[in-house]
């Protein structure tokens, strides 16, 4: 693991979370941030990493396996949800975070920190044909479901994808970018890609919630331990029938080990639906998982082939 960038990280975040509370910037900026990274960063990301593709079956497998997930995460907090008696609220908010992994913004810079560059456009391929669609399509009908909300339509989840600033960088990069783009291109594509990390980390640090109360500890627990430890747990052997190895396989896994993902709260937030769960979901995964996939890396190094 490359011990500067997983440094980095940790410093971004702490330094958002002291900006939050000496309230040194707007109170917008951690949005702003976002829209930095969602239309300049990470498309840059995209086309700097989907030409290396090398199209095979493993990367068919690789994205279906987060639809696999999702439909595990769906039973496993369905029967939690009725265990423990958690609220219709609580129980919408779980499915949505353990569903639903932050497998870009905090996906891209963890598993080049943690398997290094080549790996990335592996995690492309997870993130794009997996979490966004997931996001667009089963995301919103779970939001809608919870919310009271009339069903998204088919033209409207079509429009989202389309409007969605990384899917033109993917198709882009599928089609028209060369491997190997002109340097000064490429350079350019390394420069805005790299500081990824550092908007992503601070933003998240300039909007972390760990403050919660005490009657909702119980659906806090059950959300960490299924997004950041059971369900990398099943989705290894899942990984191994749909015939992943070697590094496919390990950012199947990692990706699956991501924390929840922020927009997915924003949304679950937007509507109402157990807005304090949400963001502490987020906030406490996040702190979390800086532990836990580096723990999850050192078992791939030893059951995976």
């Amino acid at each position: 693991m490359a011990f500067d960038a997983f440094a980095l990280m940790l410093a971004m975040l702490a330094l958002g979370m002291l900006f939050a509370r000496l309230r040194v910037l707007p109170d917008n900026a951690g949005e702003t941030l976002n829209l930095l990274v969602l239309y300049v960063c990470l498309p840059a990301a995209i086309l700097l990493n989907v030409p290396k593709l090398r199209f095979d079956v493993s990367l068919l497998a690789l994205a279906a396996l987060p639809w696999l997930i999702a439909a595990a995460s769906w039973a496993l907090v369905t029967l939690a949800s009725r265990w423990l008696k958690f609220r219709r609220d609580e129980t919408v908010v779980l499915v949505l975070l353990t569903m639903l992994g932050n497998t870009s913004y905090v996906g891209f810079p963890m598993i080049e920190a943690l398997l290094g560059g080549q790996a990335l456009p592996y995690a492309v391929v997870y993130d794009q044909f997996g979490t966004f669609l997931l996001l667009s399509t089963v995301g919103l009908l779970v939001l809608a479901r919870g919310s009271g909300d009339s069903a998204p339509s088919a033209k409207a989840i079509v429009r989202r994808i389309l409007l969605f600033p990384p899917t033109w960088a993917l198709a882009f990069g599928l089609t028209l970018m060369p491997e190997q783009p002109p340097q000064w291109i490429a350079l350019a594509l390394e420069r805005l890609a790299g500081v990824l990390v550092m908007l992503v980390m601070l933003a998240v640090g300039l909007g972390i919630q760990l403050r919660l109360p005490r009657d909702e500890i119980a659906p806090l627990a059950t959300g960490l331990v299924l997004k950041l430890v059971l369900l990398p747990a099943v989705s290894l052997p899942l990984a191994w029938l749909l015939g992943m190895r070697g590094e496919v396989l390990q950012v199947g896994v990692l990706e699956t080990a991501m924390p929840p993902m922020i927009t997915a709260a924003a949304l679950a937030i937007a509507h109402g639906l157990a807005p304090r769960l949400a963001a502490t979901v987020v906030g406490y995964g996040i702190v979390l998982s800086l532990v836990t996939l580096p723990l999850w890396r050192v078992v791939l190094q030893h059951v995976s082939l």
